[in-house]
């Protein structure tokens, strides 16, 4: 269905991919494997078209459909979660339309006999096909039980997209994937925002879905779930196993044990042989048998072991200035957006040295206690406040955001570093594995692993006493999480972290604050501890949104929060209703205000000769009136 033949992909004088080649065939469900920046994001965007490899070639056919998901992506604005997912359904308008325009050929044609009519015969069955499964239902209760699988709930499906964190709306271009139901789907690590629920609910679908899949992602788990075959990509080149991860994982080690073991038998062959050649080479009477073993060694096809990429991560945080003994502390904290309150009434107290897990399911707040940790968000009510001489060191989910698409690996930390670091940048890159021409590359060629790791370089510029780091490890293979966990152990600051990875944090943090339900709570000990008080094994099970019943009695999850919703419902005061109503046409009026200032702000910037200045001013000082107003109401309503 796809050949990849001889691609080879090169960046002046790097070569990141060296003439691979492999095929996708029909059922295949491939997972791609490999270290951060192995080449992987740039296999699935040659296989969509996005990038064109140095030479080579990829030949896919013309009416194979792709849906691809990358790591980094441009989120669309404007628009409810529910009528962006509603999106995909353009493409049946299309299919729709090339239905017709076959019909209409096979009408006019003769040629019965050849392939191409037989061909074209098969394209409209397959169309036929595809269009018929779209419709055995409404395009909006697809959407809906899409959006609700991916972990949506129904009250937030009218929410516009922009109120939603980048993960949030990541899952909306995942479920636009999803209800395209397209031939080949290329899905770059797209459990990393998706809590269990999610991911048990992905991996039934791409299970049962029939199509081709070439899936990156470092939860073995998964991989192991929903793929029947493994590509590993190292040092420019590929190795082929059809087999899941875990399997693949034994097959490449018994490969290189047999390798090790075949070489080492030639090798002492080889030693053999020339020790007997040069005892023996001036003998007449052993020339013959001399001159028969020179010819073998000559024609001997040598063995090669394949070639393993060992490079580490070397991270060492500089040592930390003393701050006071608080390091942050927050009073009564109610925090949130215009359109919703996520946490109240929280007390958190952050003192020196201690290393802190933030934890619970996403969207309850860990990110939004970040921000306003790093400065970034004002609480509604309540005290946010850093201790005395703390300096900072925050690193974001969003580092595609941050950092410059258009600088290097090299400029970035560059334009940035100050004092005697500037003579070391380069000895810094290394140790986050950026060497040699590597380090010239732009940021926009970078994968999302690569990204991680620039982003982390950034904080060894200066020294922090406080590092707020928000699901560092993300993007990180297994060998680069623990050499980032054991540098973390090390450091002598203080530590706050966002995390879902149990072995990550387990060892490392000393406190928790759980995210639950609005409310915030402290625990103290280790992860540990903390998970046998609970009962549960790992930290994913604080994301499922009801706890486990007997199997007699065990009801789908979200079957069970639809009753729980009615009931909640049916308990609501006349009054409360009232109220909340009002808050929901707060929020929608809110929205509205911002979007026009918005588009007006953008007129005042540049302003062309027949725009009305005077008209257009007045309007946004008028929608600014409207909504302090609006804002101060929806703010008393809330509390």
């Amino acid at each position: 269905m796809i050949s990849i033949e001889d691609v080879t992909v090169a960046y002046g004088g790097f070569v990141l991919l060296d003439k691979i080649g492999f095929h996708i065939s029909e059922s295949d469900k491939i997972g791609l494997v490999g270290k951060n920046g192995a080449g992987k994001s740039t296999i699935l965007k040659l296989i969509c078209g996005e990038q064109n490899p140095t030479s080579g070639r990829i030949d896919r056919p013309r009416e194979l459909s792709i849906g691809y998901l990358p790591q980094i992506m441009e989120h669309h604005r404007g628009r409810t979660v529910l009528e962006e997912a509603m999106t995909a359904f353009e493409s049946t308008a299309k299919i729709e339309q090339e239905i017709a325009d076959i019909t209409r050929s096979l009408e006019t044609r003769t040629d019965y006999e050849s392939d191409a009519y037989a061909a074209l015969i098969e394209h409209l069955a397959s169309l036929n096909d595809r269009l018929e499964m779209s419709h055995n239902e409404p395009p909006e209760v697809q959407a809906r039980r899409t959006l609700l699988g991916l972990g949506f709930l129904d009250d937030e499906l009218g929410r516009l997209t922009e109120t939603f964190s980048q993960g949030w709306n990541m899952r909306i271009e995942l479920a636009k994937i999803l209800l395209r139901q397209p031939d080949v789907m290329l899905l770059d690590e797209p459990t990393n925002h998706l809590d269990i629920e999610s991911i048990e609910w992905l991996e039934e679908y791409l299970k049962s879905r029939r199509c081709s899949l070439l899936l990156v992602s470092h939860d073995r788990r998964f991989l192991d779930t929903v793929t029947n075959r493994t590509v590993e990509v190292m040092l420019g080149r590929i190795h082929d196993y059809k087999v899941p991860y875990s399997k693949y994982l034994e097959l490449r080690a018994e490969r290189i044990q047999q390798q090790v073991a075949a070489w080492e038998n030639q090798q002492r062959m080889i030693q053999k042989t020339e020790e007997f050649i040069q005892a023996f080479r001036y003998k007449p009477t052993k020339s013959n048998q001399v001159q028969s073993r020179i010819k073998a060694l000559e024609k001997l096809d040598r063995i090669e072991i394949d070639e393993t990429d060992n490079a580490r991560l070397t991270v060492k945080f500089p040592p930390a200035p003393r701050s006071g003994d608080v390091v942050f502390k927050g009073t009564a904290l109610t925090v949130g957006y215009p359109q919703k309150v996520v946490f109240r009434d929280a007390e958190i107290e952050i003192k020196r040295g201690e290393k802190v897990a933030l934890i619970g399911r996403n969207g309850e707040g860990k990110t939004t206690l970040m921000r306003v940790i790093a400065g970034e968000l004002t609480p509604f009510s309540g005290e946010a406040r850093l201790g005395h001489n703390v300096r900072l060191g925050y690193y974001a989910q969003n580092q595609e955001e941050i950092l410059d698409k258009n600088e290097t690996v090299f400029s970035t930390l560059d334009r940035i570093a100050v004092g005697d670091i500037r003579t070391r940048l380069r000895d810094l890159l290394a140790q986050f594995l950026f060497r040699g021409e590597d380090i010239d590359k732009r940021v926009a060629v970078l994968s999302g692993g690569e990204r991680a790791r620039l982003g982390m370089a950034k904080l060894m510029l200066q020294s922090y006493n406080l590092l707020a780091l928000d699901e560092p490890t993300n993007h990180m293979d297994i060998k680069s999480k623990d050499i980032l966990k054991q540098a973390l152990k090390a450091y002598d600051g203080t530590l706050v972290v966002v995390s879902h990875d149990r072995d990550f944090l387990d060892g490392l943090v000393d406190k928790m604050y759980e995210f639950r339900d609005g409310r915030v709570k402290e625990h103290l000990g280790t992860v540990s501890e903390f998970l046998a008080k609970r009962k549960i094994e790992t930290l994913q099970e604080l994301e499922r949104k009801f706890a486990p019943v007997a199997p007699a009695q065990q009801a789908p999850a979200r079957e069970q929060q639809k009753k729980a919703a009615f009931e909640e419902r049916r308990q609501l005061s006349k009054e409360d209703r009232k109220k909340k109503n009002r808050i929901s046409w707060l929020e929608s009026e809110i929205a509205k205000l911002e979007k026009r200032m918005a588009e007006i702000e953008t007129v005042l910037a540049a302003p062309s000769e027949g725009d009305a200045i005077l008209d257009l001013t007045r309007e946004y000082l008028e929608c600014k009136r409207d909504l302090d107003a609006k804002t101060e109401e929806w703010g008393s309503l809330i509390e």
